[in-house]
């Protein structure tokens, strides 16, 4: 509330005194919501249990005893488990409600737990043998069935990165750093699984299904594909130029979505990885001048394409600030 405003038409006689002064007391006196504080503390509490878990068994694994830790986790996530199955609202395509305020935490704990146990069962007793990829597959499978279940947006996001672990789509930072993308499987891989996200994100929009699922699958495909393409461009750099002008394709048809949807954040993504695209080319043209001029020029591109960036991602949102006003 302007305060100031209401100041200067109580000067100018417009309201009264007595007006003036409940509008202050008001204004004083306003509540100030936490609902987003308290929703960020309890979502820390939940992964502060799930790792305090994990620690408790790393730590105490000799003396308490491999199969008591199991069966510590396993009665824990069906504590959860039980607790939202009694609480949840029938299942329906569409949005549901959570029937209280605990009931999500509860369900995000009981996951976190599950995969917690499902893991360590399988790295202390092997219980799938050889096929470890089965112990990525047999939780996704149950990830995705309690997301669409119990209608919960973060439990899908655990499913989505499991089914990315399953296909092989993970590598180690420190890895990255020293070897670099050491084979063509995980590209080939992340190409599949974003545009696999992608049909996800259609279907659910067709048969309305869980619609509003939607922008989980279509934030991580379009981040994994993205991504995947830029690898791609390094990976397979006999044919980099046509892996770039499919990078080019897809943020052209994101940038267009973007500006017909008035979403800002798909359009700064699809911008700063269409300009990773761009330099890269850029650049690798430029070091084939194989001289001094080739590093000033580099210098003198980042330089000016950053500000010229900088001014499209402006102009982009000024355009896109004038569409809201209509």
């Amino acid at each position: 509330m302007d305060k100031i405003l209401f100041e200067q038409l109580h000067a100018s006689g417009l309201i009264s005194d007595q007006a003036l002064k409940a509008i202050c007391d008001k204004e004083a006196n306003r509540q100030v919501s936490v609902h987003w504080d308290l929703r960020i503390l309890l979502y820390l509490g939940v992964l502060l249990v799930s790792a305090g878990l994990g620690i408790l068994l790393y730590k105490h694994i000799d003396t308490i005893g491999h199969a008591i830790l199991l069966a510590i986790a396993a009665l824990a996530a069906a504590g959860c488990f039980t607790y939202c199955f009694l609480r949840a609202l029938p299942y329906s395509a569409g949005r549901v409600a959570p029937p209280n305020v605990w009931f999500d935490y509860v369900l995000l704990l009981g996951c976190l737990l599950l995969l917690t146990f499902m893991g360590y069962l399988q790295f202390q007793y092997q219980v799938f043998g050889s096929r470890w990829g089965l112990a990525t597959f047999m939780p996704m499978l149950l990830l995705f069935a309690l997301a669409y279940y119990f209608d919960h947006r973060g439990v899908l996001s655990l499913a989505i990165t499991n089914l990315g672990a399953w296909m092989g789509v993970a590598i180690e930072p420190m890895q990255l750093m020293r070897t670099g993308w050491s084979g063509n499987n995980m590209v080939v891989n992340g190409l599949i699984l974003g545009c696999t996200l992608h049909l996800a994100c259609w279907l659910a929009l067709r048969f309305e299904v869980k619609s509003h699922f939607e922008t989980v699958y279509r934030n991580f495909g379009a981040h994994i594909l993205f991504i995947s393409l830029l690898a791609a461009m390094g990976v397979f750099h006999h044919y980099y130029i046509v892996w770039f002008l499919v990078l080019m394709v897809f943020s052209g048809y994101y940038i267009y979505r973007s500006m017909s949807a008035g979403n800002f954040y798909y359009l700064v993504m699809a911008v700063l990885y269409s300009y990773a695209g761009l330099s890269y080319v850029v650049v690798r043209f430029l070091i084939l001048l194989n001289n001094m001029t080739a590093v000033y020029l580099i210098i003198f591109y980042f330089i000016g394409s950053g500000l010229a960036l900088v001014k499209l991602l402006m102009h982009f949102n000024r355009k896109l600030k004038q569409n809201d006003s209509i």
